[in-house]
Order: structure tokens, then sequence, then C-alpha cells
């Protein structure tokens, strides 16, 4: 998942950095830098991942493309 990525399905999930923070378990300064392009470790890329992942409303496909399924 891209930065770029992680930005559209939260958004197309409707939460804030920090509902997504929660849920990841992470602060929401480390998912404000990822979403800007900053650096973030491989792990944490991935709890974001799951995170959304686990809502069972959307997917990634390629570098670029989210989808996101109303609820």
């Amino acid at each position: 998942m891209t930065p770029k990525q992680c930005k559209m399905a939260r958004s197309g999930l409707g939460w804030t950095v920090s509902e997504l923070a929660q849920r990841a378990g992470t602060r929401p300064a480390t998912i404000s830098n990822f979403e800007r392009g900053g650096t973030a470790l491989t792990t944490t890329a991935e709890l974001l991942k799951k995170a959304i992942l686990s809502t069972g409303r959307v997917t990634f496909n390629g570098e670029n493309c989210v989808c996101v399924e109303e609820e």
C-alpha cells in the first residue's frame, strides 16, 4: 500500500487520521507523515493496511487504485 492509497482508502471509509491510528495501534502523527510520503517502517505500513482491509470494504489494485465499497 502506497501513502496515496492509504489516504484514499481512509477518506473513502470516512475515517480521520486519529480513527485509523486507533484501529492500527499507532500514532496519528505516524499516519500523517506516511500519507505525506514520509518514511514508515514496513511493519507500520502493514498495520495500516491490515486495519483498512479488516473492514472488508477496501481492495487495492496496483499502485494507484483503491476501491471502497459502500456500507
